[in-house]
């Protein structure tokens, strides 16, 4: 079953960097990602003695969830500064040569 998800979301996010571009696309994606892995783990590690009680387990996960994910917002908004700062520093490299088309009838 977790194939299928897998699958899912490798098309799902094989389709969104079509639709919006490679940088706009793993930026989204990092910013999906990272939270949700950071969630995922905190609540594996900790679940050992957060979950003794099914109580306070279920009470627990919904606030352990949004503080994380508020937690990693500077991470993921520094990540993307990188990626655009790399995307930036690829367009303003003094190895580009710019040059003008000039068709033939105006020649």
């Amino acid at each position: 079953m977790s194939y299928l998800a897998f699958y899912i979301v490798g098309i799902a996010s094989i389709w969104w960097i079509y639709r919006v571009g490679w940088s706009e696309g793993l930026k989204t994606i990092l910013s999906v990602l990272i939270p949700t892995a950071l969630i995922i783990l905190f609540n594996a590690r900790a679940g050992r003695l957060l979950f003794r009680n099914p109580l306070v387990g279920i009470i627990s996960v919904l606030p352990t969830a949004v503080f994380i994910y508020k937690g990693s917002q500077p991470f993921v908004a520094g990540i993307n500064s990188w990626i655009d700062r790399k995307n930036n520093d690829f367009v303003d490299s003094q190895n580009v040569v710019d040059a003008e088309v000039i068709s033939k009838e105006d020649a």
